[in-house]
């Protein structure tokens, strides 16, 4: 299979690097068109990608994403759209438009794919929602999917909350990193190092992660499970209400998604 991109900023950066790290593609079978920034040409030197200068050089390529910014999105649709071969999956991980919209650009013989990714896809642990075009054939969905799911786990999402899937997905790493860097501080404060700190903290998160998914336990029972009355969780839990934490949690969602 070859795979196509336009655009190599942080998504598509770390998007092909998953690709690559889970073998979806070997290198000679990526295409990748960059923009003025020059990542691409930084990207590539260190993965041995295919960097092409037009659109053109897309024709043979089954699957393309498009990793712009949203303003220029649909725009370069326009200018790619007369390069594409027919039946090609166009994989959109760019804000600001819908499925329609790029639909309409492209024509009925190009599938319309609208996905938000997160960073963690350059690991093969991404949060992946998607919206297809009402036209494409079920195989096309189905290998679409499958190329995503080397990616990270892919939920299927009705349109209208996709641009609220990408805000918890796609904005919560950095709201994630923030508190990992804050229990840290706390912890060099208590007199521990911090790479110590920031070790078990990671592993902390990855296991209380790993522990909500597989048991499926409502996150307040998990949190119960390690209260004991008048212990140092419910102590802690406390100071965490005092100071507003759900507010501000709450709060940076909605000013992020807004």
């Amino acid at each position: 299979m070859n795979i196509g991109f336009i655009g190599a900023g942080h998504m598509g950066s770390a998007m092909i690097e998953g690709l690559l790290k889970a073998k979806t593609v070997v290198p000679e079978n990526l295409f990748v068109k960059g923009g003025s920034s020059g990542t691409a040409e930084v990207l590539q030197k260190k993965l041995g990608f295919k960097l092409i200068k037009d659109y053109d050089a897309l024709k043979d390529c089954q699957v393309i994403f498009i990793a712009t910014g949203a303003k220029i999105v649909l725009d370069i649709l326009k200018q790619a759209a007369p390069s594409l071969s027919k039946g090609t999956i166009l994989i959109s991980v760019a804000t600001g438009h819908t499925v329609e919209e790029a639909q309409a650009i492209l024509g009925d013989e190009i599938y319309v794919v609208h996905a938000i990714p997160n960073t963690p896809v350059s690991i093969n642990a991404g949060m992946i929602g998607t919206v297809f075009s009402d036209e494409m054939p079920a195989e096309s969905k189905t290998e679409a999917t499958r190329v995503l799911e080397t990616l990270g786990k892919v939920e299927e999402v009705s349109e209208s909350i996709l641009g609220t899937f990408g805000t918890v997905a796609g904005c919560s790493p950095a709201f994630v990193d923030i508190f990992m860097e804050a229990l840290a501080d706390g912890a060099v404060l208590e007199g521990m190092p911090r790479a110590l700190s920031y070790e078990i903290i990671a592993q902390m998160m990855l296991g209380s992660a790993k522990l909500a998914i597989e048991t499926k336990k409502h996150p307040g029972e998990l949190k119960d499970g390690v209260t004991s009355p008048g212990g140092s969780t419910i102590k802690g839990v406390t100071a965490l209400e005092k100071n507003g934490f759900r507010y501000a949690v709450i709060d940076a969602v909605k000013q992020a998604n807004s």
